[in-house]
Parts: C-alpha cells; sequence; structure tokens
C-alpha cells in the first residue's frame, strides 16, 4: 500500500512527472521522482484550495473527521541500532498525518519493522508491518495498519498545506487541485513523510525520511510531510535496507493526540 520508487538521477529532468506516481507507492518500491511545486502570486491560493477542501459532507471530509488527529506538535524517538532518532511531528500543519502517525507510535505499531528500502541521497523507508514477519502475506512494501476494530485497513486522505492558505488540501497534489503556492512543510534533509501508492489517498503507515534536499524537493506538494528529525540524523544517513526500528516511543506531546 506504499512504498516510494526511484530511479537514475541523470534521467530525472525527463521523467519527472511520469516518476512522482510511481514514487512513495506501498504497492511496489519506491523509486527517485520529481515534481515542482510552482511558485506564483498568493491571489490564488484561496480559490484554488478551496476545491480540494470539501465541504462538510464530502466523503472526503467525513473520512478524515473519523482519525486521529494532533493539535499542535508532538516529539516521537526512533530507536535504531541502539541510537535515538528524534523527530518533531507538526500537527499543525499536517493535522491527520500527524495524528495518524502518532496514534500508530502510540500503538506499538512500528517497534520491529524494518527500513525496507533506503536509497542514498534519496530516502530511507519503513514502517511496513511486514517487514517483521517471517512469512507476511503479501511482499514487503505493501503491507499497512489494519484497525484491529474494524479489521480493515486504515488509510488516509493526501494532506498538504499551502503557504497562506486557510486549509490543507484533501485527496489531492497541490498541482491537480490547481494550488500554486508551495507546501508549508517541504521535503528538506531530514523531513518525515508518508508513502503512497498511485492513488492519493492511500497512505497508511509506512513513512520516509528525506536523506538529501537535492534529491527529494521535487516531491514538494506531491506527498505529505508532517515533520523533521530534530537529532540523530547522522544516525538516519547510517540506516542500511534491514535496519530495524527497535521501539517507537511518544516523548512529549501525546496529550496533543484527539483520537
Amino acid at each position: 500500500m506504499i512504498v516510494l520508487t526511484m530511479v537514475n538521477y541523470a534521467v530525472r529532468p525527463l521523467v519527472a512527472i511520469a516518476l512522482v506516481a510511481a514514487l512513495l507507492t506501498s504497492c511496489g518500491d519506491p523509486t527517485e521522482s520529481a515534481s515542482s511545486a510552482a511558485n506564483t502570486g498568493s491571489a490564488a491560493v484561496s480559490a484554488s484550495v478551496a476545491p480540494a477542501l470539501g465541504g462538510a459532507e464530502s466523503p472526503i471530509a467525513a473520512a478524515t473527521n473519523a482519525l486521529p488527529k494532533l493539535s499542535g506538535k508532538a516529539t516521537v524517538v526512533l530507536t535504531v541500532k541502539g541510537k535515538p532518532i528524534t523527530l518533531e511531528v507538526n500537527g499543525t500543519d499536517a493535522p491527520t498525518t500527524a495524528g495518524n502517525f502518532v496514534d500508530l507510535v502510540k500503538r506499538g505499531f512500528y517497534d520491529g519493522t524494518a527500513f525496507h528500502r533506503v536509497v542514498p541521497g534519496f530516502v530511507a523507508q519503513g514502517g511496513d508491518p511486514y517487514s517483521k514477519l517471517k512469512n507476511p502475506p503479501g511482499p514487503v512494501g505493501t503491507g499497512g495498519f489494519i484497525d484491529p476494530k474494524t479489521k480493515q485497513p486504515r488509510d488516509i486522505p493526501l494532506e498538504i498545506w499551502a503557504e497562506g492558505a486557510s486549509a490543507p488540501t484533501l485527496g489531492k497534489t497541490l498541482k491537480s487541485a490547481g494550488v500554486t503556492q508551495p507546501p508549508k512543510l517541504k521535503h528538506a534533509r531530514g523531513a518525515v513523510a508518508m508513502a503512497r501508492s498511485m492513488m492519493p489517498d492511500s497512505a497508511s503507515s509506512q513513512f520516509y525520511i528525506s536523506l538529501d534536499t537535492a534529491g527529494t524537493a521535487s516531491l514538494d506538494g506531491d506527498y505529505a510531510v508532517f515533520g523533521t528529525v530534530k537529532s540523530g540524523i547522522e544516525t538516519v544517513d547510517q540506516i542500511k535496507q534491514g535496519d530495524k526500528i527497535e521501539y517507537a516511543k511518544v516523548t512529549q506531546g501525546l496529550e496533543n493526540l484527539k483520537p
């Protein structure tokens, strides 16, 4: 359900838009992709964002309202190779995406999962529950969170808040929604974002960490950034494919999580 896909950096300018869809898919392997968010006047923001949000009765709004939300910020510490990686999770600018992640950390969901995809200069991707099973029901890179109450997959809508907008764009990339402003949260080195399939509302549990701004900046506006590495980036740089998250813990801001 969630992965990233990558290709030869030398051909990136030619395959930029075509590869974005294949990039962070949880149905395949992550591959490098590129997409640029245009930065034009702010006058277009309100009109271009509104159509993507939907009214209170829209299906996507109703689905989002039923998901965990993070109000404000939280701190999450991932322990990899015995070393801490401290993440600042931003519920102010990505309330649903951040809430989903913090809720999964609280559940202990990520404990024992592996970074199944690592591409130098691009991303380190993990969060697939299949990565900790000896005999997973599907290929590693295609798993996600199954809600124990409903026994159904819990996917979240694509959520990207553009600069100058009063609310996030839901269910669409900024470009497809006609939004010309760049996102508030960008794919700088250390950014933490959700991987997904070609379908915008398919993110579940898999996430990735940007290893290099130049390698991931083209993802801005297409994938949902929800946090950043505050300390331990040197540990992130040392992550190899197969390295496990020994455990993940919310150390601050859990009171900001609203189920």
